[in-house]
């Protein structure tokens, strides 16, 4: 069974606010086991689109990661993300190891 990861493109549109959703969202985080791998930083977008912020969390498995997002505790700080962000936002499977 492979890891899951998010990978989220996120538009802040009030910095101000924003961190209500990274303190409402850290609940479901912590009950599902996410691990950040990337959350925000410098980049270089080499081709396409980019959004100012990007996000890559990781889970046990892609189950996991579907369940932590559907979860209650995610569905609500996702509510508040949407009031003051923009986001791509994708469940993938890793390599198998």
């Amino acid at each position: 069974m492979s890891k899951a990861y998010w990978i989220v493109r996120v538009s802040v549109r009030d910095e101000q606010r924003y961190p209500e959703y990274l303190a409402a969202a850290g609940p479901a985080f912590q009950k599902f086991g996410a691990r950040f791998i990337v959350r925000g930083g410098a980049f270089e977008a080499m081709e396409g689109g980019a959004r100012e912020r990007n996000v890559v969390v990781e889970f046990r498995d892609r189950a996991t990661a579907i369940a932590c997002y559907q979860s209650p505790e995610y569905q609500s700080a996702r509510a508040i993300r949407q009031k003051y962000a923009d986001a791509d936002f994708i469940i993938i499977d890793g390599v198998a190891a």
